[in-house]
């Protein structure tokens, strides 16, 4: 049973909260282990995540609230998607926390061009992401199959059968380099492995109950990478 719909200001409310704390929360996790705020790559770095993020939060609450509402959920129904976001959200940390540590005891010297290349490329992933959530409006953040749902071929969905993940994967593997860390390359290159966990439940499931899936998954071969997997 689908939970009753949010208001458009209460779900207004909800998604400025959760940015606001998003930022404190990010910032802290940043700044408190480089122990100092004279760390213009973790500025930069908010800035890049924070916002885009911002300007897509406003566009949606008011032209899709719907969408956005969905992108808000955040309890998974199974119990294997549990254990993956439990373990992507270590990883996540990591990959937050080493870099404010390398800034602080300087274990890594990441060359400049190689920190904003990673931060165009983070931006790039944001612009996939974008075009994901255009091109598909069940684009939910936990895995379900809802009412009314059909499969979504077009855009980003006619190279890879997850185009979400991948975004998420370009923005959190680069996210140490923009950050001036190699040490946290560790941590960030166990996310695609931890969302290939996360992608082989998902297609169970909808192949299962989303009608048309399994013939899409013959169409569109692979299901991260292009030409890859």
């Amino acid at each position: 049973m689908n939970p009753k719909p949010l208001s458009r200001a209460a779900l207004a409310r909800m998604t400025a909260a959760r940015f606001l704390a998003a930022i404190v929360l990010v910032g802290c996790t940043l700044f408190l282990p480089a122990g100092t705020l004279n760390y213009w790559q973790a500025w930069l770095y908010m800035g890049l995540l924070f916002i885009p993020v911002a300007i897509v939060g406003v566009v949606l609450v008011i032209k899709d609230p719907e969408l956005l509402e969905r992108r808000m959920r955040t309890r998974e129904r199974e119990a294997p998607q549990r254990r993956v976001i439990a373990s992507s959200g270590l990883l996540l940390l990591a990959v937050v926390l080493i870099p404010g540590f390398d800034r602080r005891y300087a274990w890594s010297n990441v060359p400049l061009p190689l920190v904003f290349l990673a931060d165009i490329l983070i931006l790039l992933g944001y612009l996939l992401f974008v075009l994901t959530i255009r091109a598909n409006r069940f684009a939910s953040r936990v895995v379900e199959v809802q009412a009314n749902q059909v499969v979504i071929s077009s855009g980003p969905y006619a190279l890879v059968r997850h185009p979400m993940y991948l975004a998420v994967s370009l923005i959190f593997t680069l996210t140490p380099l923009a950050l001036g860390s190699f040490w946290a390359l560790i941590p960030a290159l166990l996310l695609p492995v931890v969302l290939a966990a996360r992608i082989g439940n998902e297609e169970q499931l909808l192949r299962r109950d989303l009608p048309g899936y399994a013939e899409y998954c013959h169409k569109v071969k692979y299901r991260l990478v292009p030409f890859i997997w």
